[in-house]
């Protein structure tokens, strides 16, 4: 059985995006296309679904590092702030965008709160990236 840890990250996010856009529980809210990620990029991104790109991603960091909070997320999408003459330093993404892709994969059934741990993935979810991981496998081998 193929499972997330078979395939490439970039590949099975982008699959696991497509099939985030058919839900209707995921939707960008307003403010997303004028959003940064995070206090160490310049500009909002330039992708026109990055919401569902950032979604997936999510899930994917969740699948594989277990239960986790908006803060240990913020982390993980965080990078080295630009602070003039002094040395770059490493600062956290948005909280904010984790949280509300967590809330939003939260409603579809995707994730599961897990007490003061955070949010776990969910059986359902584990199934959605089981299956576009073993199509991604399938796409690379055919």
């Amino acid at each position: 059985m193929v499972t997330v840890y078979d395939v490439p990250a970039e590949k099975l996010i982008l699959k696991a995006a497509e099939k985030l856009k058919q839900n209707s529980a995921i939707v960008p809210p307003e403010w997303a296309e004028y959003a940064k990620t995070g206090r160490h990029t310049e500009k909002a991104p330039s992708q026109e679904d990055w919401w569902f790109t950032r979604a997936a991603s999510v899930l994917r960091k969740i699948y594989v590092k277990g239960p986790m909070g908006s803060s240990k997320l913020a982390a993980e999408y965080g990078g080295f702030a630009d602070r003039g003459s002094k040395p770059n330093r490493a600062v956290k993404g948005s909280r904010n965008i984790a949280r509300k892709c967590m809330m939003q994969l939260e409603k579809a059934g995707l994730l599961v709160t897990k007490g003061k741990e955070g949010r776990a993935i969910s059986p359902t979810g584990m199934s959605l990236l089981d299956n576009a991981a073993k199509e991604v496998f399938d796409e690379m081998n055919a």
